[in-house]
């Protein structure tokens, strides 16, 4: 049984409601909090984010992979499944190189729905990762395969959604 302070388990927050990176930004914050080392690789998410500011404030390293597009999922670009690409070699390149407490894979599950990049590449990266190192999923349509890797897995439901009463994304709560 892992002790209190032991890290390397994988957790997943998934689902199609909001919160799932506003999740795992918190655990990031906590992390920093407590003086542990923290990575974030960002797929698909390079617009101005309110969170980019912040991690650099508390040290966090953010890695941002994407296009300023968003991805028709029927008929991804050529640039959509390279910069998904750059971001899962960035996260091969963190788990090899070592050095994080916790590292995130934001919206990594969509990435592997869009199929950008292939859940096998995913799951043999899961299993490279040092038995110390935290690892985060983030995304909606989790692969029932990552479910089952996971130590954790949280899914978040959406209920209601103020877009559905025409209300547009709000700066400092929803980016």
């Amino acid at each position: 049984m892992k002790k209190q302070d032991d890290l390397g388990l994988v957790q997943v927050y998934a689902g199609r409601g909001k919160g799932k990176t506003t999740a795992a930004l918190g655990l990031a914050m906590r992390a920093a909090g407590h003086n542990l080392k923290v990575a974030i690789v960002h797929f698909m998410k390079i617009w101005d984010y309110g969170e980019v500011k912040s991690l650099k404030k508390l040290g966090i390293d953010l890695f941002r992979y994407g296009t300023t597009e968003l991805i028709d999922p029927t008929n991804p670009s050529p640039a959509d499944f390279e910069e998904a690409k750059r971001a899962l070699s960035k996260a091969e390149e963190l788990i090899e190189r070592g050095g994080y407490n916790l590292l995130i894979l934001d919206e990594i599950t969509l990435a592997i729905d869009f199929k950008l990049i292939p859940l096998k590449r995913v799951l043999d990266l899961l299993d490279k990762k040092p038995d110390n190192l935290e690892v985060v999923l983030t995304g909606r349509n989790c692969p029932q395969e990552l479910i089952d890797r996971a130590d954790l897995v949280s899914i978040i439901d959406e209920i209601k959604h103020p877009f559905k009463k025409g209300i547009e994304a709000r700066r400092g709560i929803e980016f």
